[in-house]
């Protein structure tokens, strides 16, 4: 009589689930939904891991350009202060500069340190000019003002520079301005600018 007690309450005691695998061993699962389970879970595990690290190398580009382009709205007014004194100088005639007392050389010659000193620091902040004179003219990097007729060289050259160009990084920080020839042979293709090589692009967005 005992034994028939004990065996009542074990089967109360039994959990819903264990109770449905003993009434229908069907509803066991089987090795293959087990691999199956076990796969796709290892597949979320491996999709999470690949969006964080995604996550990580846009953010660490991010924090790349911030500090290498942080400095372009700066750097793009400071031009200006650079053409100002580029025309400062250039407005002093080769005579006046020959026949100049002390005080007007010393003058230009601050001007010409003040400019320099100023392209330097610039430089060292990833600020460079393009000077493109005798180049193909490239649309990325050159805006053309005006076309000289010149059989002399390929069509489409550059043979005048009005402004002079800068770039930050890899990314343009101001087009130069110049004029490119007309009515000359057919310029014979060249491989793409450096910035266009594999693994760089051109991005105008400084």
């Amino acid at each position: 009589m005992s034994d028939e007690i004990k065996n009542t309450e074990n089967e109360a005691a039994m959990d819903p689930a264990e109770e449905q695998v003993a009434t229908n061993p069907d509803t066991a699962p089987d090795a293959e939904s087990l691999a199956a389970e076990n796969a796709e879970l290892k597949d979320r595990t491996l999709r999470t891991l690949a969006e964080m690290e995604n996550l990580r190398r846009r953010t660490e580009r991010e924090m790349s350009d911030a500090r290498s382009y942080a400095i372009a709205s700066f750097a793009r007014d400071m031009l200006t202060v650079g053409d100002n004194l580029r025309r400062a100088l250039e407005a002093v005639p080769d005579e006046m500069r020959a026949n100049a007392d002390d005080g007007l050389k010393s003058l230009l010659e601050g001007v010409e340190m003040t400019e320099r000193e100023m392209l330097n620091q610039l430089e060292k902040h990833g600020v460079k000019q393009i000077d493109p004179s005798g180049e193909k003219f490239d649309p990325n990097f050159h805006q053309a003002m005006f076309e000289v007729p010149n059989p002399q060289v390929p069509n489409g050259t550059v043979v005048q520079v009005v402004q002079t160009g800068y770039v930050i990084g890899e990314r343009v920080l101001r087009p130069a301005m110049v004029g490119v020839a007309r009515g000359g042979p057919k310029a014979a293709p060249q491989a793409d600018a450096p910035a266009a090589e594999a693994g760089h692009t051109i991005d105008k967005t400084a």
